[in-house]
């Protein structure tokens, strides 16, 4: 399984974006804006109008990330997703191309049960990944980004790992999308 191995934080924007680029990068996102914690009671996960979803503030936060990435030369990535209306909403509004649902960066918040399963997956996940491919998108919660990296990050916000082919990966540094 992989593990996070501590690396150099790479403070500038154009150090961050020259990684992206190299191959072999993995930019973690936490869905953008939605007002609230958790879902309501009885939420059904295909049923948008049953869970918290992105605000007007959301949707042009995600709209935002996607040119964001665009102005720095990622025109198309991998993309993922949890299956939370929320993080499908905000990668498809990236609109950096197909958007394909993925269990493992579901969320546990209201589900610790789930944390451990989801977790060894991720990992998984992530070590059968090129070292070398195109930049893949993770479009997620805040505790499966928490539970990974062990760090916290806001909504509409990043971490950017890199693979090292052995099925390990290393913490780049936090992207913020110039917010």
């Amino acid at each position: 399984l992989p593990i996070l191995i501590p690396g150099q934080l790479l403070a500038s924007d154009e150090a961050l974006v020259a990684r992206m680029q190299e191959g072999g990068a993995v930019l973690m996102i936490r869905h953008a804006e939605a007002p609230g914690t958790g879902d309501p009671a009885g939420f059904i996960l295909d049923e948008c109008r049953t869970q918290r979803n992105l605000n007007e503030d959301g949707k042009q936060q995600a709209r935002a990330i996607g040119d964001w990435l665009r102005d720095r030369g990622t025109q198309h990535a991998r993309v993922f997703s949890s299956q939370w209306c929320r993080c499908l909403d905000t990668a498809r509004l990236m609109d950096l191309g197909e958007v394909r649902p993925l269990s493992p960066l579901n969320s546990f918040y209201q589900r610790p049960q789930e944390r451990e399963p989801n977790i060894a997956a991720l990992r998984a996940f992530l070590a059968e990944q090129p070292p070398d491919g195109e930049l893949l998108v993770l479009v997620t919660h805040q505790v499966t980004i928490s539970a990974l990296t062990g760090e916290y990050t806001s909504s509409g916000h990043g971490k950017l790992l890199g693979l090292d082919g052995q099925g390990k990966f290393t913490f780049v540094g936090n992207v913020s999308f110039g917010q």
